[in-house]
């Protein structure tokens, strides 16, 4: 990764910030993309390359203008765009009988139309250099949870996206993967309305229902995202790699 310039979007937190600093720490210059100044202020605390960096960016992922001037920045700056990790997303309860319109369309925004637009947006200097693009969905984009209607829809159709768009680049030497995490101890859940003691009830919950015994670490799927980037994976596209301690592979419980 030495030499190459990274966008990591959702870096203030959770899986975005862990790959970010593996990036950085593998020699990348890191533009870090989020919403909490003072988190991405920090991160290059955690850089031990002597030749990568992390260069904080703050954006609001609903804002088109802020979209354009992530890719338009970082050009500007940086002079190239050789990976681009959509990390950034949110979660919210809510059923078909329960889910508001408002949150169904917020949903939708971040998890998936904020990165269409981003991978666009980025897309002609991507090409210009073969690089590629990894995409952050969930356990939940490839199989049905009761109760996360949007959350679960949003993931399937960026499943969709990472493989449709990766058909279409092939040709021109672009790759686009995504990852999907089962339960990782992050921020997410909790930002989405999950109060501290139904969070911990739910990471003791989750051992039972991943069938490896234990949660995930944002460090465990930062490793996938940074091999699926990495020219190791050169062979790889279209793919959506379960990285979930087995949790695909069960039954409804």
């Amino acid at each position: 990764m030495q030499g190459k310039v990274v966008i990591v979007t959702g870096a203030s937190s959770g899986i975005g910030q862990a790959t970010a600093i593996l990036f950085a720490n593998k020699g990348a210059t890191v533009v870090a993309v989020g919403r909490n100044e003072k988190e991405l202020s920090s991160l290059g605390k955690s850089v031990k390359s002597k030749t990568g960096s992390i260069k904080p960016h703050l954006a609001d992922m609903t804002q088109m203008s802020q979209l354009e001037r992530i890719a338009s920045e970082t050009i500007h700056n940086l002079g190239r765009i050789d990976v681009l990790v959509n990390s950034a997303g949110i979660i919210a309860n809510g059923s078909i009988e329960t889910t508001k319109l408002e949150d169904w369309d917020k949903m939708l925004h971040i998890n998936l139309r904020a990165v269409f637009i981003l991978i666009q947006k980025c897309l002609p200097h991507i090409v210009k250099v073969k690089g590629n693009v990894v995409n952050v969905s969930s356990v939940a984009g490839p199989r049905s949870f009761p109760n996360v209607l949007a959350y679960g829809v949003s993931k399937a159709a960026l499943d969709q996206l990472t493989r449709s768009a990766a058909l279409e680049l092939a040709p021109k030497g672009v790759r686009i993967n995504a990852v999907n995490p089962g339960v990782v101890v992050t921020n997410i859940h909790k930002r989405g309305g999950m109060d501290e003691e139904s969070y911990k009830v739910f990471l003791e919950r989750s051992k039972e229902t991943h069938p490896i015994g234990r949660v995930g670490t944002p460090q465990e799927v930062a490793e996938l995202i940074y091999f699926l980037a990495s020219d190791k994976a050169s062979w790889i596209t279209g793919a959506t790699y379960e990285i979930d301690g087995g949790r695909g592979q069960t039954c409804a419980r």
